[in-house]
């Protein structure tokens, strides 16, 4: 079994540190509303982690607006951050994000992301993040990844 600092708390713990949103969404593959969230809008550098673990997972230099209403990246801020999984809810072939240590619902990917960036977008609910802005990533414990902010 891997072993990660950025362990999931049991559930009666996530029900308890959670908003209803963001457990229905890491726990239960739940969908905010677009254009309803507070990160589809952030502009500060930064660092996106997972709500419930605190593990990292994009950061702002990979984020670009889509204009889909939720947070968009081209790519994740490791390649084993994620875990990408076949989605046949809804009668639609898609391929859900979960972070890869929590196993939490983060959103979905798909290939219409900016060719530049590689083509890719994760599309990402905001109820699944915690964003920090970089003069706060220090105290938090995300020093080492200041150097990824652009």
């Amino acid at each position: 079994m891997k072993q990660s600092k950025y362990t999931r708390p049991d559930e009666s713990t996530l029900k308890r540190i959670l908003t209803p949103l963001q457990y229905a969404v890491t726990r239960q593959n739940a969908t905010e509303p677009p254009f309803e969230n507070k990160l589809w809008s952030e502009q500060r550098p930064g660092i996106y982690v997972d709500i419930a673990t605190g593990q990292p997972l994009f950061i702002s230099s990979d984020k670009f607006d889509s204009g889909c209403g939720w947070p968009s990246f081209s790519r994740p801020i490791t390649n084993n951050a994620v875990t990408l999984l076949g989605d046949t809810s809804y009668g639609m072939h898609r391929v859900e994000v979960r972070s890869s240590d929590g196993d939490n619902h983060l959103g979905h990917l798909f290939p219409d992301g900016p060719t530049e960036k590689g083509g890719l977008r994760y599309c990402i609910n905001s109820a699944s993040l915690r964003f920090i802005p970089v003069n706060e990533m220090a105290a938090a414990g995300y020093a080492d990844y200041l150097t990824l902010i652009k």
